[in-house]
């Protein structure tokens, strides 16, 4: 490959995007038809929806009209075990030529595939690809991540699907907005953003302690900039539709502290009382001392529950916990594929009642509303958290969740940063809403003046 070949295959796909839909499934709610028509129409498109709200079905939707319109196989690509819900859906809805690969080979229209076996499939084959759960791609290695970039940057049509854009992280809507083909990510740091040390890195990797923020007159601006390439939604009515069907059940967060009986030491000197820990050293330490307390706590909440998921960060714990709740299966990295999928399908259809988990491998994409108690092990990742309780905590979940959230004396600066970023995602759903209906473009200004060269080059 020569120089001119690899800018080549760097770029993205110049091409007019959209198309008018022409099949809508019956029994769409009118929200869903509304987000669906918005999508179809902008042709590359970033879908902020939370739980509940019919993201498979709208996907369905969207595959549906583009293969009729193309008449190439459309891919969807989906987080672990959720490509039987897509299945479920589709014949709910009458949706057929759809079908799940596990190894790249298909018959039908409609694909669906894991991110895990995306290598299998060629990117040449369809005009129409849709990633759910797309924030999932921030908990792969990089080869993975690069792979779905890659795959999407040659495919005509591309949808991002997701309930979390970014909740803490402004910055990282710019690579969604990058894989869709609109404005790069370093072009809108220069436009939009500023951070304290008054740089700009090109590999897009921010220094330790760097801290990016709006300028502040810019931010209406990005925030209809964004609104031109995505559409969100929390409930109906942000979009003008009646919420009468789809209210939440009460959601109960509880807090229990257990008591680290071995204080982490400070400037290597013991201490009589335990401090909450400030940096990651200290943060680990407490974490590790404090293993047996939490997760003997941690099986009695969920004693006085049939069904019940832990979710937990260390090998350590979930060994542990498999000890103390026999009735308990664990989920494994080192499990393959398959096995995995197993252990969370059993689980989704009621013949396992308890599940020991972590939030980077099952977090994203699956319907466990008969399920209504979990218990949780903070930690400084508000994604995860949310995306772990909204599994159960979802339109469509007919009784109250409890969250039983287990931490000790010393993780208390954990839940006070969850919190803050937990009021940081409200914001950001909010200026995203009410600039959804917002017109906005970037424009180019193109130099036009005479070029005037120096006397001595003639």
């Amino acid at each position: 490959m020569n120089y001119s070949e690899f800018l080549k295959s760097k770029q993205h796909s110049q091409v007019d995007y959209g198309i008018e839909p022409f099949f809508f499934p019956n029994n769409l709610f009118d929200f869903q038809k509304h987000v669906a028509t918005y999508s179809i129409k902008k042709g590359r498109c970033a879908v902020f929806l939370d739980t509940g709200l019919g993201k498979t079905i709208i996907e369905l939707t969207i595959a549906r009209n583009y293969i009729q319109h193309t008449n190439k196989p459309v891919l969807i690509i989906c987080p672990l075990a959720v490509a039987f819900q897509f299945l479920k859906e589709a014949e709910r809805f009458g949706i057929d030529d759809i079908s799940y690969s596990k190894d790249g080979k298909y018959d039908t229209k409609i694909v669906v595939c894991n991110y895990e076996r995306l290598e299998k499939f060629n990117s040449n084959d369809f005009n129409c690809v849709i990633l759910d759960e797309s924030s999932i791609l921030k908990n792969f290695e990089g080869a993975t991540k690069k792979l779905c970039t890659n795959f999407l940057q040659k495919v005509k049509y591309r949808y991002l699907f997701t309930a979390t854009p970014s909740p803490n992280d402004y910055v990282e809507l710019g690579t969604s907005s990058e894989a869709l083909g609109y404005l790069g990510y370093i072009d809108m740091l220069t436009k939009f953003f500023k951070n304290n040390n008054n740089t700009i890195k090109a590999s897009g990797q921010h220094r330790a302690g760097e801290e990016w923020y709006l300028k502040p007159h810019a931010e209406k601006s990005f925030w209809q900039w964004m609104s031109s390439w995505s559409i969100s939604m929390r409930k109906p009515s942000d979009l003008g539709f009646s919420d009468a069907l789809h209210t939440l059940p009460s959601l109960d967060e509880v807090q229990t502290i257990v008591r680290n009986k071995q204080p982490i030491a400070i400037n290597n000197q013991c201490s009589l009382f335990n401090f909450p820990a400030t940096n990651f050293f200290e943060i680990k330490a407490e974490v590790r001392a404090t293993i047996q307390e939490r997760c003997e706590m941690a099986v009695e909440k969920a004693t006085d529950h049939d069904i019940s998921v832990y979710w937990v960060n260390l090998n350590d714990e979930a060994d542990l916990i498999s000890k103390l709740d026999k009735e308990a299966y664990e989920i494994k990295g080192k499990m393959n594929i398959d096995e995995k999928e197993e252990v969370l399908l059993s689980f989704s259809n009621g013949d396992i009642k308890k599940l020991i988990t972590k939030a980077s491998i099952t977090a994203f994409g699956l319907n466990w509303q008969h399920c209504n108690h979990t218990t949780y092990f903070p930690t400084y990742s508000y994604e995860q958290y949310y995306q772990a309780i909204r599994r159960f905590w979802r339109f469509g979940q007919t009784r109250p969740v409890t969250v039983d959230l287990v931490l000790s004396d010393g993780q208390t600066r954990i839940m006070e940063s969850l919190m803050i970023k937990k009021n940081k995602a409200i914001q950001m759903f909010e200026n995203l809403t009410t600039q959804t209906n917002s017109d906005y473009k970037i424009t180019k200004k193109e130099f036009d003046k005479q070029i005037l060269l120096p006397s001595f080059i003639n």
